[in-house]
């Protein structure tokens, strides 16, 4: 499903005849995070009960890149108690993102619906890399001890991507599931529309993520 959404917001951009490149990879110069970007990183996974040494991203690999710009679109699995979490980090007192009070609002608001998506054992326990880091995963839906190590390596991940990708000299947009547009007179839920949008939805979202940039 994430996959197909993030084809339609492709679409969306054809629809408007916006130039932009898809499936972007970053390479991560280590040496601009060295010093402070180190210690954010460190802080913020002692807090997620992180074992040893904090990992580091290689790469960062991106749906969609326009100039300067990076959009990413982050469905229901991004939104819980280890996020949040995340989000209180000196990362953003250090730097400004249009979306972060947003994003602290919905942590907070749809955890329930991440426990209803995120407990498949690939999300909820992750890849092997999130055992390392942070201890076997409690049973699906119990977040009490280590709770769910794939959720948590997620939320240190998004993390990483909002703090190298500033380094890196790009301002990342990040595009909730649950952000609302004016359409037809009402308001209606992202990811509800770019299940199935005709040409003018497109075009409308489209304007709407050029807006974001700008």
């Amino acid at each position: 499903m994430h996959q197909l959404l993030v084809s339609r917001i492709l679409q969306a951009l054809d629809a408007c005849d916006l130039p932009y490149e898809a499936n972007v990879t970053l390479d991560v110069h280590f040496s601009r995070l060295r010093g402070k970007g180190e210690e954010l990183l460190s802080s913020a996974y002692d807090e997620l009960g992180g074992k040893a040494d904090f990992p580091l991203l290689r790469q960062l690999r991106l749906p969609v890149k326009m100039g300067k710009h990076l959009l990413v679109y982050d469905d229901g699995n991004h939104f819980n108690r280890y996020r949040l979490l995340t989000l209180k980090s000196e990362v953003y007192q250090v730097f400004n993102f249009s979306w972060h009070a947003a994003y602290l609002r919905l942590c907070r608001s749809h955890e329930r619906e991440c426990l209803l998506s995120g407990l498949q054992e690939r999300v909820w326990a992750g890849p092997p890399i999130a055992r390392s880091c942070f201890g076997s995963a409690e049973s699906p839906g119990d977040l009490s001890g280590s709770g769910a190590p794939g959720w948590k390596l997620n939320a240190y991940n998004d993390l990483q991507y909002d703090l190298i990708s500033r380094l890196e000299g790009y301002r990342l947009h990040r595009i909730p599931a649950y952000e609302n547009l004016m359409m037809g007179g009402r308001l209606q839920r992202i990811d509800k529309l770019l299940l199935r949008p005709d040409d003018a939805v497109l075009r409308a979202i489209g304007t709407w993520l050029l807006r974001k940039m700008n």
